[in-house]
């Protein structure tokens, strides 16, 4: 599933909800990239309780993530989710 900021990737596996996040050098320098993983993570926090028991999900940045919020992620990060199946609406 594709987002405008984000790109998920969802896989069962038996066990809790885990998640992985991945921001390629296309997002910009160290600095950059580790802001964007900030982010991702928070949002990540946010949702992690609403998300359904032995799934995987792996979240890769992609380069219009420069700049955004947590606030800003966590809507998309739930429809992406949503649109998996790996949450309730």
């Amino acid at each position: 599933m594709a987002g405008e900021r984000v790109v998920l990737y969802v896989a069962p596996e038996p066990g809790r909800a885990r998640a992985g996040f991945v921001v390629s050098k296309r997002v910009g320098g160290a600095v950059a990239r580790n802001r964007a993983r900030r982010v991702l993570r928070a949002a990540w926090r946010s949702l992690a309780p609403s998300v359904t028991e032995g799934l995987d999900t792996v979240f890769i940045a992609r380069d219009t993530i420069q700049g955004a919020k947590t606030q800003d992620l966590e809507p998309e990060m739930r429809e992406l989710l949503r649109r998996a199946g790996a949450i309730a609406s």
